[in-house]
């Protein structure tokens, strides 16, 4: 499977490509031409630039000098830049011969060749000597258990153990039959008894190595680690599965299959997430909340008896509990963390109804959002008593507890909000927060928030 931080790190290695491949241009044209690097450069030379950049993007990417780049073992990342590099040299010169005007000096050609030829061999052989050294820091690792002792299962088991650089550790392997020799591996007890070892051992995620034969039982054991909050990953024959939408990757030397996308696993996207959850919030803090607590606080004071904020216990991501702050709009009252608000709620207050109805008691959430309990975009925090009912009920509910809680989400923009009297209307809520994990992107994150300050001006008549 692609690391958390591949992504990250795929970057960091492009812009350091990037800047040693645009200073030995400079210092090439500084020798070859007498161009002093604060002198301004010509039409002529910025098209150098341009295409000397250009092409080196098709060598990297010929040479997948990117792919895997935490992953990937040193030789083949080694071989990659200098095959990439002679494939550039190559390329370089036969563009000079077709067409003489762009200016590729001898001497030119010598002095940037000998620069890049040094340099980035360099900056290559520093990256993976602080990556050896550094990448136990930079591999979160995740602590499996491994579901049948197939071969697969057990070949899996063993060359995690021994790649570490995966960001895997195996505890072991469930299997009915106690006898198998599992060459080295530990026997954890039968498959039935997996989640209860998981739960007390605090194992998120699952790899299922059954047999083809097994299906109705992989697809129970799949439900059930929905119910958990366990994510379940496949090894099997593909042939069964082929209806179902399933994701492939890679661990290592094995496929894998994952029956749905988490864009928000990748840690890049994480961290774009976070900066514009730090960076919106702050604005709403500063700019907007700064004058409006005082102001309502005021108001609501003056209209009822009790505190200006309300803070309840909601489930958070991965289903830990956190205070979910709003501005109070009910008289005080000893239902409001087990009773939901409906139509015509006289707990409700005059100003509370106003509120709820711009979802201006929703601000104090930047708080949290701030905080780090939740997004400005997410699947919205529940009573905890809520998620203890539904998750009863209805079938992959904890699957949205893998989410950080929003403000707003796509259940709520799609009319999915407020009182839900039937468990019907839940699921299609669960359903929209669902397709919110599995098509992330943050473009759609604006556009949430685009059209929850629409719904906040034009009103909403599922807010009361």
């Amino acid at each position: 499977m692609t690391h958390k931080y591949t992504t990250y790190f795929k970057y960091i290695n492009i812009a350091v490509d990037y800047l040693i491949l645009n200073i030995a241009i400079v210092i090439a044209l500084s020798i070859a031409d007498n161009i002093s690097l604060v002198k301004h450069i010509s039409e002529l030379y910025k098209l150098d630039f341009l295409l000397l950049n250009l092409f080196w993007f098709y060598c990297a990417k010929l040479f997948g000098l990117y792919n895997n780049i935490l992953s990937r073992d040193a030789m083949p990342t080694m071989k990659a830049t200098l095959l990439a590099l002679v494939t550039y040299y190559i390329a370089i010169y036969s563009l000079n011969l077709a067409f003489p005007f762009l200016n590729l000096s001898s001497t030119f050609l010598i002095a940037f060749h000998s620069a890049t030829s040094v340099l980035m061999p360099v900056w290559k052989f520093y990256f993976l000597a602080i990556r050896r050294s550094k990448r136990k820091f930079w591999v979160e690792y995740t602590r499996i258990v491994v579901l049948g002792a197939s071969r697969a299962g057990i070949e899996m088991s063993k060359y995690l153990n021994t790649n570490p650089q995966l960001g895997y550790k195996v505890e072991g392997i469930f299997d009915d039959n106690a006898g198998l020799n599992l060459e080295d591996q530990t026997h954890l007890g039968d498959i039935n008894d997996c989640f209860d070892f998981m739960k007390k051992s605090g194992i998120s995620e699952v790899y299922c190595a059954l047999p083809n034969r097994e299906v109705s039982r992989i697809k129970s054991l799949m439900q059930e680690a929905d119910k958990q909050m366990i994510r379940f990953k496949m090894v099997p024959d593909i042939n069964d599965f082929l209806e179902q939408d399933v994701y492939t990757g890679k661990n290592g030397k094995f496929p894998i299959l994952v029956h749905r996308a988490e864009p928000l696993e990748n840690k890049t996207n994480e961290i774009r997430k976070r900066v514009f959850d730090v960076v919106f919030s702050l604005l709403v803090i500063v700019f907007v909340l700064s004058w409006l607590i005082p102001l309502l606080g005021i108001i609501i004071k003056l209209n009822s008896k009790g505190s200006v904020f309300f803070k309840q216990l909601r489930s958070g991501k991965d289903n830990k509990p956190f205070y979910c702050f709003k501005f109070r709009t009910m008289t005080e009252n000893a239902d409001s963390d087990t009773k939901q608000t409906y139509k015509g709620d006289m707990r409700v207050t005059k100003v509370g109804a106003f509120l709820r109805k711009t979802s201006m008691d929703e601000l104090p959430q930047f708080i949290n959002v701030l905080l780090g309990d939740m997004s400005v975009v997410g699947p919205r925090p529940h009573m905890l008593k809520h998620t203890e009912d539904y998750s009863a009920v209805i079938d992959k509910y904890m699957v949205r507890q893998f989410l950080t809680p929003g403000i707003t989400g796509w259940a709520q923009v799609n009319g999915f909000r407020g009182e839900t009297k039937e468990t019907e209307l839940m699921s299609k809520r669960v359903e929209a927060d669902l397709w919110y994990l599995e098509n992330w992107s943050f473009l759609l994150d604006l556009r949430i928030v685009v059209l929850t300050i629409w719904q906040a001006v034009k009103g909403n008549e599922n807010a009361y």
